[in-house]
This record gives structure tokens, sequence and C-alpha cells, in this order.
């Protein structure tokens, strides 16, 4: 626990000083300006397409445990564990989402390595439904067409290796063998297992749908916060908005760094600019809302989670505790 705080910890101070750093190189008082005459009456709306968002994703979390095995957990203690891990995710290489596999251990038995991967299948169906999103962006925008290669290409090659079973069972059987890795291939059999059960055909087109659909929440909320700032209404805006929000999710997260810190917020503010013509101040004043309204909203979600639930950060067992002999 005192390294999964320290890890958040970092995660927290990257933010402020991704932000700060952010504002100061758009003009601080420009960013601000921006901020006072933002229409602060559409907020309801677009922490309304990012609760969309987290609403999806959960039915996704909750059909991927039904996948592994995990079927005596509740709807709640479910969505427990789901809003529980936001602030994991700003965890430096987000390994403190490695927690998850943890939580369900401990409130289903199903194996810590396999529980992980209902993390990976997340961050993969996550994954390709951004790059659904951005399809129409990238065709009408072809100096991003390379990097969406190569992010599709690493994406599907490993849902295609999970599915070759002869070569999977070689490598674990090899792994049996050797040293270094014997006493672990129990865990790395448990972990290929569920990778092979979550990344079937049906599975995977489930879960990209619903993040598909998801993560156009968070399009239109950007589209809102867009609007807010006073661009002009329209369909080319809504495009740009929807293009600029996936594309630069998929940056972030090809990045590993913590909550896409730095890539997202850059790489979402130089679209803004280069697409929409927008001044700095302008695209730096939306992308901190939207950055504020998804992943900070999520996180203060995740903290608020936990101060009900310590159980879940170990500091009470949800065990009954053992009766002596009589």
């Amino acid at each position: 626990m005192d390294s999964l705080r320290r890890r958040l910890l970092t995660g927290l101070v990257l933010g402020f000083v991704v932000a700060l750093g952010l504002a100061l190189f758009s003009d601080i008082r420009q960013v601000g300006s921006h901020l006072a005459t933002f229409s602060w009456s559409l907020t309801p709306l677009i922490l309304g397409g990012t609760l969309f968002n987290y609403s999806l994703r959960f039915i996704k979390w909750h059909f991927y445990l039904g996948q592994i095995g995990a079927h005596n957990l509740s709807l709640w203690k479910s969505a427990q564990l789901f809003i529980a891990g936001f602030p994991l995710a700003v965890t430096p290489g987000k390994a403190g989402e490695a927690m998850k596999g943890v939580w369900l251990n401990r409130e289903t038995g199903i194996p810590v390595a396999r529980g992980v991967t209902v993390v990976l299948a997340e961050r993969i169906s996550d994954g390709l439904a951004v790059l659904l999103l951005s399809t129409l962006g990238v065709v009408a925008y072809r100096r991003y067409w390379p990097a969406f290669a190569i992010v599709l290409t690493l994406l599907v090659a490993g849902i295609v290796l999970s599915q070759i079973r002869p070569i999977a069972l070689w490598a674990l059987d090899a792994a049996e063998r050797l040293p270094l890795l014997k006493r672990v291939s129990p865990h790395l059999r448990e972990f290929y297992e569920g990778t092979y059960t979550l990344f079937r055909p049906r599975s995977t087109l489930i879960a990209v749908g619903l993040g598909t659909i998801a993560w156009l929440g968070e399009g239109i909320a950007m589209y809102l916060v867009l609007l807010g700032l006073g661009v002009p209404a329209g369909w080319h805006t809504f495009s740009i908005a929807v293009f600029t929000l996936s594309f630069s999710t998929v940056i972030g997260a090809v990045s590993t760094l913590p909550g896409g810190l730095g890539a997202v917020e850059v790489s979402m503010t130089g679209m803004l600019i280069l697409l929409l013509d927008l001044p700095a101040s302008t695209a730096t004043a939306a992308t901190l809302i939207i950055r504020f309204a998804t992943l900070w909203f999520g996180v203060a979600l995740g903290l608020v989670t936990w101060l009900f639930s310590k159980d879940l950060l170990l500091l009470e067992s949800n065990q009954p505790e053992p009766t002596e002999a009589v």
C-alpha cells in the first residue's frame, strides 16, 4: 500500500505540473480568461457524457468478469471495484491497476493473474474502440495514418497471437523448463488462459462495440466543451472533437505515462490548434476542461470510493476472523 500511495501521489503531482506547464506555455492569463467566460451551465451535460462512458465501460467490465468465471460477484460490488480502479490509471505505467486482480481474488477467489487479464482486455478493447472512432479523421488527415496503423497492427497482432493456442501452450511449456521462469509459470498459464478467453471473437466484438459507443460519449463531451468556449457549432466541429478526443487517447495509452499525462494534453492541444485553427490559449482551455471532466472526475470518484471501502485498500479484511478452538 505504501508503494501504491507513492505511485498515486506521483501521478497527481505530474498532473498538476502538466496542467500548469500547459497553461504557462499558452499564456496563463488568456487561458484564465477563457475559463472565466466558459459556459459553465454546460457542465452537467459534459459530465453526463463522461458518466455515459463509464456506464458502458462498466457493462463491459462486468461482462468480462463473467467470461473469466467471476459469476458470484454482485453488480454493486462489481461497480465498486470498477470505480475504485479509476485512480490507479494515474500510477506510473498504470502498474497500480494490477491491484484490481488482487481485489477480484479477495472477492471471488479468481487467481490474481487471471483477474489482471480483465484490465489488459479493457485497455486493448478501449484502444480498438477509440481507433475505430478515429478512422474517418485519419482518412481525412493523412499525417496521422502512420501512428494509427502501427497501434492498430500491434493491438490486432496481440489478439490474434493469443488465439493461436498451440504456439502459446508450447511457449508456456518451454517457460516451465527455464529456471528463471519456472516459479512464475503457473501465473503465466493463468494469465494466458484469461487472455485466450477474453479475446475470443465474440467477446472482442461485444467489448469493442460497447467501447466505441462509450467513448463517443466523451467525444460529445469534448464537442460541448468547444461550444462552451465559443467555437461555432456544426458537423465539422463535432467530427474534429470526436477525432481529437479519440486519437489523443490512443497517444496517451501508447505513451504508458500515468493517465497519459502530458502526452494526451500536448497532442490534444496541438490537434485543436492545427485542425480547428484555434488560438493556443483556447485550445489549452478546452484541453484542461475536458481532462478535468474525464480523467480527474474519474479519479475523484475513485478516491471517494476508497474512503468508504477500506477493505479494498487492504486496510481491513473482508474475510471472517478465524475462530479459536475451544
